[in-house]
């Protein structure tokens, strides 16, 4: 079953509205619904809070502020990774950013918690803020290490020798904005009291992580709080760690001793949940005129929140892209007073390659080479800076296939050259490259006496078709048809993982019941073989095939329910693991990463500089496939964003108050349908990397916005002639520079 198109089996649920998200859940009654109260200023302190008037309003139950928010415990920074950290709210008169929470309303309906949250009275003395990263931007920290762990700084060889005796030099800089993930279901729960237990109905990515974090925070056993996700309505980072509704909500459960509501407006989200932050990068490229790479630097600064650090690893993607015997790649932070900075799809990778893949196509014009070729000549043999061998590198067919399916020899040669009309037509392209992640994960296998197949982890599927692969997975493992394996997912009293995340969760949790199933296996044959009642007694357990709900051993075969039945008659299971990367010797031993290549073909009006994706297609090497359909899915997905990302996502901050101006969608804009054009696809080449894990496959959930919107800005500068290095790019950019027409 692994590798076939199945279609979803979550599907009916989703399609007939019966798949239940954090905000739907009615098992524990009616429940009062809160809503939060937003500080006006981006910096400062209360002076003066007033909820008489608030409290009185219809159907108020309870107005929480700092005067009277229950002790909580403090965010423990010795926990290595922030979503596990305690999340305290409400625990003081300082207001940190725009927006930050200052009260919540709770009352009996949603409509007067909203009302009433309007007559609280909140009075400031304001202080002076940092806002603006243009105006501090040079005021820079070193932080000690970078997202994931890695390092901060890196250095081979002799950067500033080997740049300095370059023939060919590109030496620019491009900028990045804040960006939001910004998934279709709002951050939502509803906290229900359970005795001296909570549970808590979250719209989350990790559920261990929720569960760790609501109880450091309320300052519980965690044993005592039970966290229920079985749906998310996407994440893309936003839900990997949980955010102020929900710990507000828990609060005001164990105040009230009811259930509370509590969700996020579209404009909150834009405030309270974190983003992607901005970015100034230099990007330096010196080579032969043959194109052969002698130095690559790639430095970045960033944005970042005083009091919880974000560093992004957006240097970190050159660092095992291309072969340079000279590199340098570095990350400052600049201290903002704006929300903190937060894993946003492909964190580092995806604003780290539209400046990279940006630059080579500099270099490529300037070397009057073809872009593809440049690539191609730069292929390293081995991992450039930890010097040891790639798991399994297919990044050059990747260009070669995508080069060959997308008729990239029309390309035109020269900027601005081809004119279809008033448009101006213009070839781009870009590699890609993700890092391979792993997690500790934990699943659980049961089959019950009727020979049916349970699968239990708190893994989470937020969209991306958990629950379909792992069916396949476990379907697979013990020879069942599909309808006879039911996953359980999303609840923190199953086995834990990492969630979905990082483009690990798949892989993870695959691999998890992969093994969970060999260990079933060896159960029912230890059982049957030594069993003089089975037809399988005596028969070597090597030899035995597992399938349509039997096993077969030669011409010998019986039902897994019998064995069941007569072994186990109350049901039999075993668990599965996969260990964290760092315990494992392969993720030292080898680079494993992900691959792609993508190909744009853009139209640009020569009047009035607008931009028209026309074409795109790219080519991606991820190892094993689980189900090329959801797969499918997932990398246009990302393609997608990557367009979005050269052409039209900013987040504007007002740099007198520290807010987001264009905090909803009409201002925040992001791909629809009538920008992207029918003609996309996403094809993946046949693999398997035995280095990444017992199936071979590696994550694909973020691959795909690698680099495919520097694909686009290519394709762009392919198409006019002019290069914009300040993202997105729009209308007002690029209109000054394009060429005069007769």
């Amino acid at each position: 079953m692994i590798g076939q198109a199945v279609d979803r089996v979550d599907g009916p649920l989703k399609a007939t509205g019966r798949a239940t998200y954090a905000y739907e859940h009615w098992e524990a009654g009616q429940p009062l619904y809160g809503f939060i109260v937003g500080a006006t200023i981006g910096k400062g302190r209360i002076t003066r809070i007033d909820t008489e008037n608030a409290e009185g309003a219809p159907g108020v139950q309870l107005v929480m502020t700092y005067l009277n928010a229950p002790a909580q415990g403090p965010r423990d920074e010795s926990i290595p990774f922030e979503y596990w950290r305690a999340q305290p709210m409400l625990t003081g008169p300082d207001v940190h950013f725009y927006g930050e929470p200052v009260a919540l309303v709770v009352a009996e309906t949603f409509e007067q918690a909203r009302d009433a949250a309007d007559l609280v009275e909140v009075e400031y003395r304001a202080g002076r803020g940092r806002f603006d990263f243009g105006e501090f931007e040079d005021d820079t920290y070193i932080p000690k290490t970078v997202n994931a762990g890695l390092p901060t700084d890196t250095a081979v060889g002799d950067f500033d020798a080997g740049f300095a005796g370059a023939e060919v030099k590109v030496d620019e800089q491009y900028t990045t904005p804040y960006e939001f993930s910004l998934p279709i279901e709002p951050n939502a729960s509803m906290v229900a009291p359970r005795g001296e237990d909570l549970v808590v109905y979250v719209s989350c990515q990790i559920t261990d992580a929720a569960r760790d974090s609501v109880a450091a925070t309320l300052m519980m056993d965690p044993e005592r709080v039970h966290i229920v996700t079985p749906f998310v309505g996407g994440g893309f980072g936003s839900k990997l760690g949980i955010h102020s509704e929900t710990i507000l909500a828990a609060l005001a459960a164990r105040t009230l001793g009811r259930p509370v509501k509590l969700t996020l407006t579209r404009q909150q989200v834009f405030q309270l949940v974190g983003m992607r932050p901005t970015s100034n990068q230099r990007v330096r490229l010196g080579a032969g005129r043959d194109g052969q790479l002698a130095a690559i630097a790639h430095d970045v600064t960033m944005h970042t929140n005083p009091d919880v650090e974000y560093a992004e690893q957006t240097a970190a993607t050159v660092r095992s892209l291309y072969a340079a015997p000279h590199r340098l790649t570095s990350h400052r932070l600049t201290a903002l007073d704006l929300p903190r900075g937060t894993d946003v799809r492909a964190p580092g990778e995806a604003p780290g390659m539209l400046s990279v893949e940006s630059a080579m196509d500099e270099l490529a014009d300037a070397l009057g080479m073809d872009p593809v070729e440049l690539r191609i000549r730069n292929e390293p043999t081995v991992d450039p800076e930890r010097n040891v061998p790639y798991s399994d590198r297919h990044l050059v067919e990747c260009l070669r296939e995508g080069a060959r399916r997308f008729g990239w020899e029309n390309r035109p040669a020269t900027p601005a050259s081809v004119r279809e009309g008033r448009w101006l037509i213009g070839y781009g392209m870009s590699a890609a490259i993700r890092g391979h992640f792993q997690g500790p994960t934990t699943v659980r296998v049961r089959l019950e006496p009727d020979g049916t197949a349970v699968i239990q982890t708190d893994m989470t599927d937020i969209g991306t078709g958990t629950y379909t692969i792992l069916t396949q997975v476990g379907a697979e493992g013990l020879g069942l048809p599909l309808e006879r394996v039911r996953i359980d997912l999303g609840r923190s009293d199953h086995p834990s993982s990492w969630g979905s995340g990082g483009s690990w969760g798949a892989t993870n949790s695959s691999t998890a019941v992969h093994r969970a199933c060999a260990a079933l296996r060896t159960k029912l044959l230890d059982a049957a073989c030594g069993d003089t009642r089975s037809p399988l007694h005596g028969r070597d357990p090597a030899d035995a095939v597992f399938s349509d709900g039997n096993v077969a051993i030669g011409d010998a075969s019986e039902a897994l329910r019998e064995i069941v039945a007569r072994h186990h008659p109350d049901g039999v299971e075993a668990e599965g693991k996969t260990r964290f990367m760092g315990d494992d010797p392969n993720y030292s031993d080898y680079s494993i990463n992900t691959y792609g290549a993508h190909f744009a073909e853009v139209g640009v009006d020569a009047d009035t500089a607008e931009i028209r994706l026309r074409r795109m297609l790219s080519v991606f090497s991820v190892g094993r496939v689980f189900n090329p359909k959801t797969a499918r899915s997932q990398l246009i997905g990302g393609m997608i964003w990557g367009v979005g990302a050269a052409l039209e996502e900013e987040a504007v901050v007002d740099s007198r108050s520290g807010a987001f101006v264009n905090r909803d969608f009409a201002g925040y804009l992001v791909p629809v349908h009538g920008d992207i054009p029918a003609d996309i696809d996403a094809v993946v080449l046949e693999g398997y990397d035995d280095k990444a894990n017992d199936l071979g496959a590696k994550g694909i959930g973020e691959v795909g916005i690698c680099g495919s919107g520097a694909a686009v800005a290519n394709a762009v500068f392919n198409a006019t002639g002019v290069r914009v290095r300040d993202f997105p790019i729009t209308i007002e950019k690029l209109l000054p520079g394009l060429p005069a027409m007769v």
